[in-house]
């Protein structure tokens, strides 16, 4: 058992040619849903607070954004795991499934490695590596198609 979590990012969408010149419309849109027992528990969309350079980049914000409210669901629910043990039986590590839908942000946030086209990426959006490493956080590919965030990054 574990979380879920889908996450995606709208790069630039409020741009258009109309408005070009309005900085307002180069903030890109995160939206996340995180799930447990396939029934959502918590769901935000919003404006990006600084403006994004790729595509990449929006979604490797997003990633962050969501994972910083993963973190603290996870680590709840392993303390309340010890403060009821007759209620549990001996199980692996809680965990949570991320899912993503661009191979760009999955290879940042899975390899330790930096180069120099993702260098200028501030270190405040690096807090889950340790989380990746040790296998409590699984970051997955998702077909666009399957992408149940998509929802909260398009204007309706």
């Amino acid at each position: 058992m574990g979380l879920e979590c889908y996450v995606d990012a709208d790069f630039a969408g409020g741009w258009n040619e109309l408005n070009a010149l309005d900085a307002d419309g180069l903030y890109s849109r995160t939206g996340f849903v995180i799930k447990y027992a396939n029934c959502p528990i918590y769901w935000k969309s919003k404006l990006q607070t600084e403006i994004a350079l790729s595509t990449a980049e929006a979604e490797y914000i997003a990633l962050s954004t969501a994972l910083r409210e993963v973190i603290p669901l996870m680590t709840m629910m392993e303390e309340v795991k010890e403060a009821f043990p007759q209620t549990y039986v001996d199980r692996p590590g809680f965990f949570c499934n991320v899912w993503e839908d661009n191979q760009a942000c999955l290879a940042m946030a899975t390899n330790k490695k930096f180069t120099p086209r993702t260098k200028h990426i501030a270190l405040k959006y690096h807090h889950f590596r340790s989380f990746v490493d040790n296998g409590r956080i699984r970051i997955n590919y998702v077909d666009t198609l399957k992408q149940q965030a998509d929802i909260f990054t398009k204007p309706v």
